[in-house]
């Protein structure tokens, strides 16, 4: 599916060479250069805007970022670059206090005013896999089944689809981890969608993910987590509950998360890396269960299940091709969030190493945790619960173990639920940030910590009391710093998460997620083509094989096509509502002075969202 590579590739050139690290950070070129950047931006202007700290417009000549800096040894570039290198500043390329190169350390305790998150890289491989396979195993293997087993049509074919969902959603994810080897920045998709198509294309992204598809699909797992919580505190009595009374408890664990990313980002990875552990301990739980009641026939009813002995595994498969599909679309969903990382790959230590190493390690990880699951759903539960049940783990518990199983698998689910959430607020944030740092949302979006707030704090807090030593020990930053995190972004999530909840109309909303999702996911991916062919020698500190993203491709155009036949009325929907992000774009965030960058005109553009 992959493999490691290079970007040397031999590239002819006698200009100073600049690895992907540089390319991706450093706006200069020299001016002496006979060879000129080539724009891929349709726009003609910036294809990446970043948020200056200083008064000064991006491009001045007194501007420090623009210091050509020497390199220690030989690498490639590209001769033509699409990104426009020449002119642009990229994001993290300067402070107030001069370049310094992506990856480099800080050097002090840091001033929380106007401090990019990127320079403060704290993440490392196993941060990275607890986001990635926090998202994913969230409640999706816990109530999908019922939907992939129905349209399969027997235990046998249901497995085939986990399989292929899994290996598409792995291609994808091999796709990004390139993407995010060459263009090294936070914001996913929308810092590569703007480098390769223009900013107009990292807005509507940005449009879509912040405004519906982040807040919309936290929102679900709020709902499914306030679910089973109340499940598990009153038993079967929950069926005839208030539905305010889910709603309450899935905000006030909107809530819970939320505060814990918002005091550290060492708090956040590391409520990650556990929750990470318990869902594949209680994943890995469930097989031994089952396996156990497989072949001793124990369970609490005392009848075990003899479908799997009785019934061939491929007995009733379903030849209905759009059957097939559906359950595909099912297995995908519960795979959903293998894009997470990406979000956050300015902040890893060693974004290069790390970011390939956690798709490839998370990925067959999950997809082995999720057949093992299901082996065991098919050995203690009858078929026909299966395909009927929506809290088949619930259904589970209750067969092996009584009334006390299904409290212990409700709190389990609740608990996936949980972690889920943690690492969609981790990352949720960080997409609202970076579109604040480049101008794409309000300029206090893309602002670290509460306004006013230092470095200082902690040390102000560690002179006051051994209290205050063992909290900045336990979850505070490097530099016992508490807050150094995008606080307005992850508020400003949680407040639309908060509506989503309140609505609470799921049913469009998971439409409107499908195709909106994928769209963008098959763009993204497209982008990855494009950019072999306009980039041929930058720097890949990890390359995929080039079948990976065509298979993404054409499996992403089959559920895109299907979704606009089957229900035009929710594509039309997300047509407008992309339509009218084109509008704000042009409304409030393109630069309509007359000005180009470099012809003199004082370029302010993080400025705009304050003009009447």
């Amino acid at each position: 599916m992959s493999r490691i590579g290079y970007g040397n590739l031999n590239a002819p050139s006698t200009h100073p060479l600049r690895d992907s690290l540089e390319l991706a950070s450093l706006a200069s070129t020299s001016p002496a250069s006979s060879r000129r950047s080539v724009s891929s931006s349709p726009s003609g202007i910036s294809s990446s805007r970043k948020q200056s700290p200083s008064n000064e417009a991006p491009t001045s000549a007194s501007n420090p970022a623009l210091t050509p800096r020497p390199t220690p040894r030989t690498r490639s570039y590209s001769v033509s670059s699409a990104f426009e290198f020449a002119s642009n500043l990229f994001p993290l390329s300067s402070t107030a206090a001069g370049y310094s190169a992506l990856g480099a350390p800080t050097s002090g305790p840091l001033d929380l005013n106007g401090v990019a998150l990127e320079r403060h890289k704290s993440l490392t491989y196993l941060n990275g896999l607890s986001l990635i396979v926090g998202l994913i195993i969230g409640s999706g293997i816990f109530s999908s089944p019922s939907q992939v087993n129905t349209n399969a049509g027997s235990p046998g074919a249901s497995l085939i689809v986990w399989t292929v969902a899994g290996l598409l959603a792995w291609t994808g994810a091999a796709s990004y981890a390139e993407l995010g080897g060459a263009i090294p920045l936070n914001g996913g998709a929308q810092a590569y969608l703007s480098k390769i198509f223009g900013e107009l294309a990292g807005f509507l992204f940005t449009w879509c993910a912040v405004f519906v598809l982040k807040p919309g699909s936290t929102a679900i797992i709020c709902i499914i987590f306030g679910e089973y919580m109340v499940r598990a505190a009153i038993g079967a009595d929950a069926e005839s509950m208030s539905g305010w009374v889910n709603k309450g408890v899935a905000l006030a664990g909107l809530a819970l998360v939320t505060l814990f990313n918002c005091i550290s980002t060492k708090l956040a990875t590391r409520m990650g890396d556990i929750f990470m552990f318990f869902k594949f301990i209680a994943l890995f739980g469930i097989t031994i269960i089952g396996i156990i009641v497989a072949a001793t026939g124990l369970n609490y009813h005392h009848t075990p299940n003899t479908d799997w002995r009785t019934t061939g595994w491929f007995e009733g498969t379903s030849s209905d091709p759009s059957a097939w599909a559906v359950a595909l679309y099912a297995g995908l969903w519960a795979f959903d969030g293998w894009d997470n990382t990406n979000y956050v790959v300015g902040e890893f230590v060693s974004p290069n190493r790390d970011l390939p190493r956690v798709i490839h390690s998370a990925m067959p990880l999950v997809i082995l945790s999720y057949l093992l699951a299901n082996i065991a759903y098919i050995f203690v539960l009858p078929s026909a619960t299966i395909s009927s049940s929506t809290t088949i783990a619930v259904q589970f518990g209750s067969v092996v173990f009584g009334p006390i199983g299904s409290l212990v698998l409700a709190l389990t689910v609740a608990g996936s639920c949980f972690g889920a959430l943690n690492a969609t607020t981790f990352t949720s944030g960080r997409l609202v940030y970076a579109a604040g740092k480049e101008g794409f949302l309000p300029e206090a979006l893309g602002r670290i910590g509460m306004p006013g707030s230092s470095a200082d704090s902690g040390t102000r807090m560690r002179k006051r009391s051994r209290v205050g030593k063992f909290l900045l020990r336990v979850v505070g930053d490097e530099y016992g710093n508490i807050g150094f995190t995008p606080i307005n972004a992850m508020v400003f999530n949680a407040l639309l998460c908060t509506g989503y909840i309140v609505v609470g109309e799921f049913g469009t909303l998971v439409t409107f997620y499908g195709v909106a999702g994928y769209t963008f996911y098959f763009v993204t991916v497209l982008g990855l083509i494009v950019l072999r062919v306009r980039e041929p020698y930058l720097e890949r500190p990890y390359r995929t094989w080039i079948s990976t993203p065509i298979i993404f491709c054409c499996v992403s155009l089959f559920l895109l096509s299907r979704a606009v036949f089957k229900q035009p009325e929710q594509t039309l929907m997300v047509l407008g509502f992309v339509v009218v992000g084109v509008g704000v774009y042009y409304w409030r965030v393109r630069e309509r002075g007359g000005g180009r960058m470099g012809e003199g005109t004082d370029w302010k553009f993080w400025k705009r969202w304050g003009r009447g």
